[in-house]
């Protein structure tokens, strides 16, 4: 038996086609909000940044740690010197003062070369420490940028979905006064093929924009008032009005 409906309550789906095109546009433009496409970015370039941080914390930390070393050695060195220094100054021996006098100008030469390297290395460490800094600075100040975005995201995330709660409330209540038999047939077509209902407007079809055949059109105008039926390009539920130009 063909399913029949009031025109009046066939128009309801055309109320019910309109809220549910506004929840997908509602649902499009959350996955694509510039706020979200912002968000990811700055989090891209946090990892970069944070990556940029990490490494010149650790080639400070090398720095230092080669410092430390070198200091080690200068004060191996320094401990050496002032043992020969007392020895060579308690010795009576030629022989021996010959051996200190050219383990001092060994050990000497030795400090000099180690205070030279200690002096590269915390011209190193001093540049390192203000690049970390400046790192630093950098990635807080990014973090500062990425919370400021999340929480437009979020404002704007909040906003459609009050508009999509909206939408959805009057939804409810337009489906409330279809019935069900007519209501189930509008969501599976509006499921497979995109479209529930089409509004046939001076012999056009809302949901395809194409205009109905001479048969197609032969076919409407012999089907009763309250019959539904579907339309033949979009396979929604072709609801006739006085625009129907039938």
């Amino acid at each position: 038996m063909a399913l029949k409906a009031a025109p009046e309550t066939q128009a309801l789906l055309l109320d019910l086609q309109r809220l549910d095109t506004l929840l997908t546009q509602i649902a499009h433009r959350a996955r694509t909000l510039p706020e979200r496409a912002a968000v990811a970015a700055l989090k891209e370039d946090a990892e970069r940044i944070k990556a940029a941080s990490t490494e010149t914390s650790g080639h400070l930390e090398d720095a230092r740690i080669e410092l430390g070393r070198v200091e080690s050695d200068v004060a191996v060195v320094e401990k050496r010197i002032a043992r020969d220094t007392e020895r060579l100054q308690a010795s009576s021996s030629v022989k021996d003062i010959q051996g200190l006098e050219h383990e001092l100008e060994s050990l000497r030469v030795r400090l000099a070369n180690l205070e030279e390297i200690e002096l590269a290395v915390m011209e190193r460490i001093e540049l390192l420490e203000a690049a970390a800094t400046g790192a630093r600075e950098t990635l807080e100040a990014h973090a500062a940028r990425l919370e400021a975005a999340q929480h437009e995201l979020e404002t704007a995330l909040a906003a459609l979905v009050a508009e999509r709660d909206h939408a959805a409330a009057d939804r409810g209540t337009v489906a409330a006064r279809i019935p069900a038999d007519l209501l189930a047939l509008y969501d599976t077509q509006r499921e497979r093929y995109g479209y529930g209902a089409s509004l046939l407007r001076a012999r056009v079809s809302s949901a395809s924009g194409v205009t109905l055949t001479g048969s197609d059109l032969d076919q409407v105008r012999r089907a009763a008032p309250d019959d539904v039926i579907l339309c033949p390009d979009s396979s929604a539920i072709l609801v006739r009005t006085a625009e129907s130009g039938l």
